[in-house]
């Protein structure tokens, strides 16, 4: 019996802090800016503090990925070897734990891909940061020769006001995905970690599947709403050349099921004469 699939709530929320403390740090830098009297010396050393302060998120994110990535692979492992009988409890099962050719490739893989998405997200924010201070410090230069003696104190504290609301709005600006949804720096890193943590678990349970001769499984159910319902309980290939007329898991439509943030799973199966009941009248087998 596969045990209950773990999360990786408190994991995701270690890294969310990095990023909090980061633009917590940018912030602080940006609030530093006299827009009234600045001199390119002190902007060069916020936007050194800045691009530290990056460099510094990017190391602790890779670090994060290199070590929770593999652990969500094992933990699919674990679900697999389980799941099949091999093993009765989870320390069994993680005693005999290895990483077939299939999953060290796709770990790897895997690990570089979701350092990458989340480099993106720090150079995002660099850009629009960057972007924004040559902006409005250049604004903010013309309004005041501009302006001079004549402009009255309330005019100066509407547009500093203006002004620092946009250097302040260029950390949360969002980054637009390939669907067009637009999304704050935070609650991006944690959709993607929360997509990918599941997905590699999800797919090293299949890659050890097949090398223990598991060519189905089954889609766990927990009562979902969206369209993920649909696939509750459903029987689907691990790999296209088995036997029946049931889904392929690679072909399944993900805009239906195993779409970000989607907490199924799969539940590896040797002999579908041996499924429940339910699951055969479900499935028609």
């Amino acid at each position: 019996m596969a045990p209950t699939p773990p999360t990786y709530d408190y994991d995701i929320s270690v890294l969310i802090g990095y990023y909090r403390e980061a633009l917590q740090k940018i912030t602080n830098e940006l609030n530093r800016i006299d827009l009234t009297n600045f001199e390119r010396a002190q902007l060069l050393v916020v936007q050194k503090e800045i691009a530290d302060a990056l460099s510094d998120l990017d190391v602790r994110t890779k670090a994060w990925v290199a070590s929770t990535i593999p652990k969500a692979a094992e933990d699919g492992i674990i679900y697999s070897i389980m799941a099949l009988g091999v093993a009765e409890t989870v320390e069994e099962a993680r005693k005999i734990v290895t990483f077939n050719r299939l999953n060290r490739d796709f770990i790897k893989t895997a690990v570089a891909d979701t350092q990458d998405d989340l480099l993106q997200v720090s150079q995002n924010i660099e850009r629009k940061v960057r972007t924004a201070i040559r902006q409005v410090t250049a604004e903010a230069m013309r309004s005041n020769l501009t302006q001079g003696i004549n402009t009255t104190d309330s005019i100066k504290r509407d547009i500093l006001k203006n002004l620092r609301e946009r250097l302040g709005d260029s950390i949360n600006t969002g980054i637009i995905d390939a669907a067009g949804r637009r999304w704050k720096p935070e609650t991006y890193v944690e959709m993607v970690t929360q997509t990918k943590l599941a997905q590699t678990q999800r797919e090293s349970t299949i890659n050890d599947a097949l090398g223990r001769n598991a060519n189905y499984g089954i889609i766990s159910s927990h009562g979902a709403k969206d369209l993920c319902r649909n696939w509750e309980g459903k029987v689907v290939k691990l790999t296209p050349d088995a036997p029946g007329s049931m889904p392929y898991y690679g072909s399944l439509p993900n805009r239906e099921i195993f779409h970000p943030r989607c907490k199924h799973v799969i539940s590896p199966v040797r002999r579908l004469d041996r499924l429940p009941d339910d699951i055969r009248e479900r499935n028609n087998i």
